[in-house]
């Protein structure tokens, strides 16, 4: 592959942008040429969280649809929002804890089965690796470290030009020493995800 388009996807709150910056990091550390970009959304209150990470020989972090070769969603309903940016060669990973919006929360909606939604996903892409990222995330120590877990997935079973210990490298610049044993061992977690 000359070029690698990933899109992440989640609500505010989960690190999507933070899992976004060590990605392109780890390219740069790497000698890869890549462009980041972050749409921002209503983080604060729960919103949608997108960004992209292309690297290779390009000149725009845009991802059209269809154009996606790995698509990390750290959120179900999220992931299901953006599988217009697959095609049946992407590799989706996705976290099939959910979080509900505030519609659902609230009453208004009910939240989508994610079994169904899971089964959509998975017709549409070459390969869906969908598992309980929270769930690894609190055997590291927090919640909070699901976008870590979710990365060390990326680099177990997506071809990326660099090594996972170059992604060990950003994080211990990149965290804070007192979270930083819990954040490499929450990527490890991740990283042993079939």
């Amino acid at each position: 592959m000359d070029t690698w388009r990933i899109f992440f996807t989640g609500v505010g709150g989960q690190g999507t942008l933070l899992a976004t910056r060590i990605l392109g990091e780890a390219a740069m550390l790497a000698d890869i040429p890549v462009v980041v970009s972050e749409i921002h959304g209503m983080a604060q209150r729960g919103g949608v969280v997108e960004s992209a990470v292309v690297m290779g020989e390009v000149q725009s972090p845009v991802i059209s649809d269809g154009e996606v070769d790995i698509l990390l969603a750290f959120e179900p309903l999220e992931a299901l929002r953006a599988i217009r940016k697959c095609s049946a060669r992407s590799l989706v990973i996705c976290n099939t804890s959910p979080v509900a919006p505030f519609s659902v929360s609230s009453g208004r909606d009910q939240y989508p089965e994610v079994s169904a939604m899971t089964r959509t996903i998975s017709s549409q892409v070459n390969r869906l690796i969908a598992y309980d990222a929270r769930a690894l995330a609190r055997e590291a120590g927090s919640e909070l470290s699901v976008n870590i877990v979710m990365l060390g997935t990326l680099m177990r079973h997506a071809k990326m030009p660099f090594a996972k210990e170059v992604i060990e490298t950003v994080i211990n610049t990149r965290i804070k020493k007192s979270f930083l044993e819990m954040n490499l061992k929450a990527f490890d977690l991740g990283f042993q995800v079939d």
